[in-house]
């Protein structure tokens, strides 16, 4: 599977690694198009396929990610094919992941909030932090060369009923339709099996998104969170 990954990579500014399908929809979406419209070249890599779930199959979530990657107007998203329910930070995850890493060579890595009750977030967030390291590596058996990524920003995907306090939120007000669009096409996920009845699964995601907005005085935004201290070189874009 790396070696098909590596092969058709290219370099990236920005890496968004997702546990499933749909995860770095729901946690990184706007600011995967903020950053499109600012020039950065980003894609995303799902760890596994996200299957079995109740309502989706193989097939069903791939079409479904086709069509969300498509909303995203990206044109770098692959799949490691790790194991779904499964997912482990063990040494052969980590020199798949490794080698994907210094093959796209990004500069930011995104991450899953590194607390959770799912343990396959908790357990790719672990790889991923592992993987960053492995990948400065020299004198290795890895593809390509050394790349240490500058740092991992962590997006909320959470399965937790908690409010964690964000290192920033970035205003995403222009492009929650599109987050929302792109959300929308994991139907198998977010719409079979709901309830019918407000708030649905989506008016509870403009509602988070809403409260993140609200802290900024911005109509939406997203929380992200760092372990490292963030520095800044200006204050043009403090809000």
């Amino acid at each position: 599977m790396e070696a098909a990954v590596s092969a058709m990579a290219t370099k990236l500014d920005v890496l968004i690694i997702a546990p499933h399908p749909d995860d770095a929809e729901l946690g990184a979406a706007g600011a995967i198009l903020r950053m499109k419209a600012d020039g950065l070249k980003v894609g995303v890599l799902d760890l596994t396929s996200g299957e079995p779930t109740p309502h989706g199959s193989l097939a069903l979530r791939a079409q479904e990610t086709a069509a969300a990657t498509k909303v995203l107007g990206l044109e770098w998203r692959k799949n490691l094919g790790l194991s779904n329910r499964c997912l482990e930070p063990s040494i052969e995850n980590r020199w798949q992941l490794a080698g994907v890493i210094r093959t796209v060579r990004a500069r930011w890595l995104f991450a899953p909030y590194w607390v959770d009750a799912h343990p396959d977030h908790v357990a790719a967030t672990e790889l991923i932090e592992a993987a960053r390291f492995w990948s400065k590596l020299s004198k290795s058996d890895l593809p390509g060369q050394p790349h240490y990524p500058e740092r991992i920003l962590y997006y909320l995907c959470i399965h937790l009923k908690q409010v964690a306090t964000p290192a920033f939120i970035l205003d995403i007000s222009a492009y929650w339709e599109k987050k929302r669009a792109a959300i929308a096409c994991y139907a198998s996920q977010f719409i079979a099996g709901q309830p019918a009845g407000p708030p649905t699964f989506l008016d509870r995601q403009r509602d988070q998104a809403a409260y993140w907005g609200g802290l900024i005085g911005a109509a939406y935004g997203e929380p992200f969170f760092s372990r490292e201290p963030i520095g800044l070189t200006g204050f043009g874009g403090v809000t």
